[in-house]
């Protein structure tokens, strides 16, 4: 077991893993939430930890195999030094601080000194391309951006653009511009303390941005309680129940959403503990094997895809995959096959299924050591403070056990959910209706308190674990001279779930071609997020419409023989 008794500030509602519990609803009739008046994210997940006992907070891999072991020190150190060099260049609270995806020391020591500045930072996946990201920037009114090279190519096109951007600090090998500045060269000669300011639970802390389903990405502020809220979940799914002192955590996707970052890192933080870092982007099994034995990673995970290419690998009986013992999965389907096999793979880990989204983070997961069992075609029980009900999505009545509805989750006094959508007071209204946040999933509830996972609401796509609207395909493809009009919807895939395609009404002049195919595949990929254009492109006559012009994604559905919502 972890030792935290000699750590402060302490809040004891979150240390329930060291009790015994009778089962499952004996954990949730007896937890209540604790949230202090008081609270920044960065004193829970660093400043406290911070003792001068060298406590590791990061094992970060290098490229030539070599690594850097961070502690929670160097970490407060670092960070002190950012707060100082971003307050010299006139960065406030409230300000938003704009943050690469990408697995560096130097994007979680931004997180860190963003939070103690008292302003919010704002994760950009490392994937974007040029038109997202100028989308993001200017709508979030970002004034700094700690950028990785991944992002540079498609920052720079259009950091002209941006009025609000004043402050652009590189991390990497490439030489910053004149415009920008080195990052360890902006922390040079900065003191490496710096009193945080003081935050109130309520006070925004970070801002991710949706996959913008239906029109443009949405910002969705959290606010720095949401830490709190997660962890009841979190606790179940990613660490059945039980902290031990030789925890080591390790997420294979960036820092860019939620699953990664409140899911996985910051708890590991929140309860001193190391994470294994590594910031080449490329996932491969091989290399998550020799890591997970070279480290001795005890709990990991990410989207099912992955999960299907760690067991398709026939490298894993070469490495001690042994010290694993919890396996999460969330962000699509998990199916029998994959399950089976990734407990033949990791033979002392049970496999957890949780399930949450941007705007209410984790609230349902499978716990073994509660006897919640993954049992397949399930994503588990709702987790200890939340309140989940399954309700007519036209009239929002409640529904019974068995029956098919939309997941609704109390708002009122839930510390995990959003705040709001930023700057679009009606969006939040319709996600928030009558005290409930509508999840826009169609799911069903067991007679044991089981919740399964059924469709979505609206035309999210999902793919390799990546939330893809299909609105921002579409304008990308109207963009370009050929298209007259598209429509774009999921279609299955046998590695990824699901791939976008395309269909395409092309302009008289234009050549329906596999060259015009890659085409405008090649136009999508620069623009947007590399996991965003579509894979299959179809070229029709029409598009089925609706009487006010609108593209019959239903109607496309049908088409290729998919079963409709």
């Amino acid at each position: 077991m972890i030792d935290d008794s000699h750590i402060e500030p302490r809040l004891d509602a979150y240390r329930f893993y060291r009790e015994a519990w009778d089962g499952y609803d004996d954990l949730c009739e007896s937890f209540e939430w604790e949230i202090p008046d008081a609270f920044n994210m960065a004193t829970y997940l660093c400043e406290r930890w911070a003792t001068g006992e060298d406590r590791t907070a990061l094992f970060a891999v290098e490229a030539d195999g070599g690594d850097t072991h961070y502690s929670f020190d160097q970490l407060d150190a670092y960070a002190n030094q950012l707060a100082n060099a971003l307050t010299d260049r006139g960065i406030e609270r409230g300000d938003r601080i704009a943050v690469s995806g990408t697995q560096r020391v130097e994007m979680l020591v931004t997180h860190v000194a963003a939070w103690k500045l008292g302003a919010v930072s704002v994760p950009l996946s490392a994937l974007l391309g040029p038109d997202a990201m100028q989308f993001r920037l200017e709508d979030s009114e970002t004034t700094a951006f700690v950028a990785h090279d991944d992002s540079l190519e498609a920052l720079r096109p259009v950091a002209a653009d941006l009025e609000a951007l004043e402050t652009t600090l590189v991390v990497g090998e490439e030489s910053p511009t004149e415009s920008e500045t080195a990052f360890w060269d902006a922390l040079e000669g900065q003191s490496s303390t710096f009193e945080s300011v003081s935050t109130a639970a309520e006070d925004p802390a970070m801002m991710i941005y949706t996959s913008g389903t239906t029109g443009n990405p949405k910002g969705v502020l959290h606010a720095h309680r949401s830490m709190l809220g997660a962890l009841p979940a979190v606790l179940m799914g990613q660490y059945n129940l039980e902290v031990r002192a030789d925890e080591v955590n390790r997420t294979v996707v960036e820092w860019s959403w939620i699953g990664s970052l409140y899911l996985s890192l910051f708890p590991a933080l929140y309860f001193g503990t190391p994470t294994v870092i590594d910031a080449d982007g490329e996932f491969d099994p091989e290399r998550e094997f020799e890591l997970i034995e070279r480290y001795e990673v005890t709990s990991t995970g990410g989207p099912a895809t992955a999960l299907r290419m760690l067991i398709q690998a026939d490298s894993a009986d070469r490495y001690d995959l042994s010290s694993v013992r919890v396996i999460v999965q969330g962000g699509e389907a998990l199916d029998r096959d994959t399950a089976t096999q990734l407990t033949d793979v990791f033979e002392n880990a049970v496999i957890h299924e949780v399930y949450g989204q941007t705007e209410a983070l984790q609230f349902v997961a499978d716990c073994t050591a509660l006897g919640v069992n993954h049992e397949f075609g399930k994503m588990g029980k709702v987790a200890p403070g939340h309140t989940v009900r399954i309700q007519d999505p036209d009239t929002g009545e409640p529904l019974e056990p068995g029956e098919v509805g939309e997941i609704a989750l109390e708002y009122e006094d839930n510390p995990m959910c959003f705040q709001e959508y930023w700057k679009r007071p009606e969006a939040t209204a319709e996600k928030v209706q009558d005290g409930w946040l509508r999840t826009e999933d169609l799911g069903v509830r067991s007679e044991d308190g089981y919740l399964s996972f059924r469709s979505r609401t609206d035309d999210v796509i999902i793919s390799s674990g990546y939330k893809i609207g299909p609105t921002e395909i579409e304008e990308s493809l109207a963009e370009h001279e050929a298209v007259a009009s598209s429509g774009v919807i999921g279609v299955p895939h046998e590695t990824r779930g699901e791939i976008p395609k395309a269909f395409v009404v092309l302009r008289d002049d234009s050549d329906a071609s596999d060259s015009m195919k890659e085409t405008l595949q090649e136009h999508v990929r620069s623009n947007l997020a590399k996991y965003q254009y579509p894979r299959a492109i179809e070229f029709v006559d029409e598009l089925p419409k609706t009487t006010t012009g609108k593209v019959r994604r239903l109607d496309l559905r049908k088409r290729e023989g998919l079963e409709p919502f």
